[in-house]
């Protein structure tokens, strides 16, 4: 269901990243992301999952909310997949299964559905753990040094700030119409992806004017509590580094290290585990 789209939404706990000061936490997801795109193997793809599960138990939210973030890009996942197998090109020992199946293809297939899954994943977990203000906050405070060249940090800090938080709105705005319209004889699910695709045009117009709304509304309100930027502009809450931002540097900075090592090291440590199973 459209409702069931995590990516956005905000998990209230007092757990480990919770707490986190959130430009550590934007660093740490930077990190991780160039930690998927360095893993060229397996071997360094299970380092990235084994850091995203530690993050996941130390965040105290439920799997089941992250594994929600997957539905969004099912699709995507499935269809990118179906083009590695479908169009890979073999090479001279391959192993050749059936028409234009080849057993590499399956397993370079596999390896970047994994990466995406990963890279959403790892993304989910930055907003179900952060508050949009201290999201807001996080961004301006990294962005700072371009405030020298008169870059609106502020502003651009807050724009991508709300345009996180709208996603779940829209979602949820978006599976209110298609019941409404459902409630007027509109058909959604019969046919082919094609008639589909049509059958969610008229959905469009109203979720716009929806949107459009809901954005004046949102200026309407900021400009009655007089809302004026960037311009002296002081917080309730400044950030400050603690302890536990140093531990969480660290253990990324190990997995980090081990997905290095595991590329350099691939074929010594497959032989290891051969000569251990053999």
């Amino acid at each position: 269901m459209i409702s069931d789209v995590t990516f956005g939404q905000y998990y209230p706990s007092k757990s480990f990243v919770h707490k986190l000061d959130p430009r550590i936490k934007i660093l740490l997801l930077i990190a991780y992301i160039v930690m998927i795109f360095l893993a060229q193997n397996f071997l360094g793809l299970i380092a990235s999952l084994l850091f995203l599960t530690v993050v996941i138990i130390f965040s105290g939210v439920p799997l089941g909310s992250v594994l929600k973030s997957i539905k969004t890009i099912l699709f995507l996942v499935i269809f990118t997949a179906l083009l590695n197998i479908l169009f890979y090109s073999p090479k001279e020992g391959d192993t050749h299964l059936f028409w234009v199946v080849y057993l590499e293809g399956l397993i370079s297939a596999g390896f970047l559905a994994l990466r995406l899954v990963s890279l959403v994943m790892g993304s989910s977990i930055l907003t179900l753990t952060t508050t949009p203000v201290s999201l807001t906050d996080g961004i301006e405070s990294l962005l700072s040094p371009l405030k020298l060249v008169k870059f609106p940090v502020h502003d651009l800090a807050l724009i991508m700030s709300i345009a996180l938080r709208s996603i779940p709105t829209l979602a949820n705005e978006t599976e209110r119409i298609i019941n409404a319209q459902k409630a007027r004889g509109a058909d959604f699910d019969s046919g082919n992806i094609i008639k589909k695709a049509k059958a969610l045009i008229p959905v469009l117009i109203p979720l716009l004017i929806s949107a459009f709304r809901r954005g004046d509304e949102l200026g309407d309100a900021m400009d009655a509590r007089c809302y004026s930027g960037s311009k002296v502009r002081t917080k309730y809450k400044k950030l400050t580094l603690s302890a536990r931002d140093l531990v969480a540097f660290l253990v990324t900075a190990i997995f980090f290290a081990g997905v290095i090592l595991l590329n350099i090291y691939e074929l010594n440590v497959l032989a290891y585990f051969a000569k251990i199973w053999g």
